[in-house]
């Protein structure tokens, strides 16, 4: 029980990744704060854990704004009096468009996986210096450490951005025993919104790139992020994490 005891919000828990990580808290002891825009999914999520024996709650939350995010962390800290973890997870895909200049898709990808972030922090640490510490991980990509042909510009401008500010987060906050590090998820099953990047052809050439010769699971990027949330990861901060069987090594 490597979260015995410890309160972790969740975001964009309705599926995938997401779904993982938030599963695999509950079965690791943590009361999670399973958050997410589509409400049917996510309750579904969510009541999966409690049958299954798990304490999982519902939010309905739109990451890129803050009046939700206020609205989540009062909440969970009335309920449960402290918040020890907060994963960063929810993300819009860079393969929605075929344009890699569209602007209304840039807006959106800025909202929700660099906006959408900040705004968790901003929420979270305030509670977590209060607490006495705490632990954010951000989801990121190895789309925010290279371009890519077929990925709007702007999901590799977000996911840089997320390191970045997953770097900035450590510094200031190491003194109030607040943790920030970074996931890096490879190539995974596609995105419920993926388009362009579900093709067969492309992922049969992206899988020739990966040295372990196989996409990842998100059960595997969800380990990782249990490892940083957890206190075995109590010296681990600013650090990046690769999820990506080997991608980036090649």
């Amino acid at each position: 029980m490597r979260l015995a005891g410890k309160i972790a919000i969740v975001t964009g828990a309705a599926s995938g990744m997401g779904a993982e990580k938030a599963r695999l808290f509950a079965r690791e002891g943590a009361t999670v704060i399973a958050t997410d825009v589509t409400e049917d999914m996510g309750r579904e999520v969510a009541d999966g854990i409690a049958s299954s024996g798990g304490k999982a709650v519902f939010e309905r939350h739109d990451v890129a704004s803050e009046d939700d995010w206020n609205a989540v962390v009062s909440r969970t800290v009335e309920r449960e009096g402290r918040i020890d973890v907060l994963v960063n997870n929810a993300g819009f895909t860079g393969s929605s468009t075929e344009d890699s200049m569209d602007l209304g898709a840039f807006d959106t990808l800025m909202d929700v996986n660099l906006r959408g972030v900040f705004l968790g922090m901003r929420a979270v640490i305030p509670v977590m210096r209060g607490n006495g510490g705490g632990s954010i991980v951000n989801i990121s990509s190895i789309s925010g450490n290279i371009g890519q042909d077929i990925v709007h510009i702007g999901y590799n401008a977000t996911k840089g951005g997320v390191r970045a500010i997953t770097k900035a987060g450590a510094v200031q906050n190491g003194k109030y025993g607040i943790r920030v590090n970074s996931v890096h998820p490879g190539i995974m099953p596609p995105m419920r919104t993926v388009k362009l990047t579900a093709h067969p052809a492309l992922r049969e050439r992206w899988m020739a790139q990966i040295p372990m010769g196989r996409p990842g699971e998100p059960v595997e990027v969800a380990n990782a992020v249990l490892f940083l949330a957890s206190d075995e990861a109590s010296y681990i901060t600013g650090a990046e994490l690769y999820v990506d069987g080997g991608y980036l090594a090649g």
